[in-house]
Parts: C-alpha cells; structure tokens; sequence
C-alpha cells in the first residue's frame, strides 16, 4: 500500500518521516528502491539529531547515490522558503527513479551491460559516418534531343539511399538542340560512393533509359 508523507521541509514532516523509518532501514522493503529516492528528493538536508532514524536512513540513501556520482559537490543553496524550495530537487529525483535506463546503484546485469555497450558502438558509428561531407556537382547527360528531361531528372532523384542528399539542377545547352542536367547532390563521405553511385545505378536499368552517362564536374569537401 503507498505511504504518502507531506512537508518534509517542516519538523511535522520529518517527525512522521522519523517514525515510519523506526526500525527500519528502507522506506519500501529491505534494500534501496526508487521509494527512497523520491522521498530523499524532498527532504532538503541531513534531519537533525532528533531525528534518528530519519538521519540514518538519509546517510544511506547518501552513500549509495555518492558511489553513483563521483563528482565533488560545491553545495547548492535554494532561494524562497517551504515547499517550493524543495521541488527542483524533487523533481530531480524523482526522474532519476523513474529513468529505467539509469543504474543507480551498480546493480547492472550482463545483459545490461552488453545493451549499453552496443549502445555506445552504434553512437560512435553514427558518429564516424557523419565525420565528413562533400557537395557534388554531376553532368547526366542523355541519349539524345528526343530524350524527355523531365523524365531523366525523375530518374536520378529517384535514386534514394542514407547520405544522399539532392540539390538545385538547371539544364545546360550542349548543343544540335542536346541539353544535359546539372545537379548538385551533398554526399556523406563514409556512406557514399559517387562512382558506385553512377555504375551502380544511375547508368543501369531502368535509370539508363534516359542516361547515356554521367560526369564529376565539380567535387567539394564541406
């Protein structure tokens, strides 16, 4: 059954706090659980000597929460006075108790451990294949002035894969009544390959149709 407790902030508070803890270690059952998290999030600082129990449990809480975060604290002060002082921390702590993902206490599995391993290999991949990027500019040149342009451009962007990204194009005169497209296309370095791009599909069926072939004009790291 929930316990509910009310102006922890207040001696009234933590006196009914001292005395549910009265020979107990943990709010909630026998070992740490987000139970004394949330409660810890309301009480501002140490209970005094008065408080006995409320003063071990917080030590504990204290402990655990310090081998989590090792970093030295410079003390933060609250402005304002009751409640409202206490709901940043509050808040705070109860997040990190419903945050699923956050292993408090070191209690972590080797299950836990491989999933947050993986985790960190694919955010550093994802990393490396966005380390650089180039803007393309590419002459796709058709069969001949009978080709319909509309439709060769439609096939080009029609070609669609992770760190391809199409621009601007214009057609250029080339000349017996021939224009070829200018297009430009930012590339990620690590995912894409112009030449397999063009060998690979823009100068295969079905785009070939339309394309006779396909020149590098200009090639730029950004």
């Amino acid at each position: 059954m929930a316990v509910t407790f009310s102006d922890l902030h207040t001696e009234s508070g933590l006196k009914t706090l001292d005395e549910f803890l009265s020979g107990k270690a943990y709010v909630s059952g026998d070992q740490l659980t987000k139970d004394d998290i949330k409660v810890y999030g309301f009480v501002s600082e140490k209970p005094g000597s008065s408080f006995p129990s409320a003063a071990k449990w917080f030590d504990v809480v204290s402990s655990h929460l310090a081998a989590s975060f090792p970093g030295k604290a410079q003390g933060v002060k609250f402005a304002g006075q009751g409640a409202p002082a206490e709901a940043a921390p509050a808040k705070a702590a109860a997040a990190a108790a419903d945050d699923d993902d956050l292993d408090l206490f070191g209690d972590e599995t080797e299950e836990d451990k491989k999933a947050a391993e993986e985790r960190e290999a694919a955010k550093k991949t994802a990393k490396k294949k966005e380390s650089g990027k180039s803007s393309v500019l590419l002459d796709v040149k058709p069969w001949d002035d009978e080709t319909d342009m509309k439709k060769l451009e439609e096939a080009v962007r029609s070609i669609q894969m992770e760190g391809l990204l199409w621009g601007a194009s214009k057609l250029v005169p080339v000349g017996y009544g021939i224009k070829k497209l200018q297009i430009m296309m930012t590339i990620v370095d690590d995912l894409v390959s112009v030449d397999s791009l063009i060998e690979e599909h823009l100068t295969v069926e079905p785009c070939n149709e339309y394309i006779q072939s396909c020149d590098i004009v200009a090639f730029n790291k950004i």
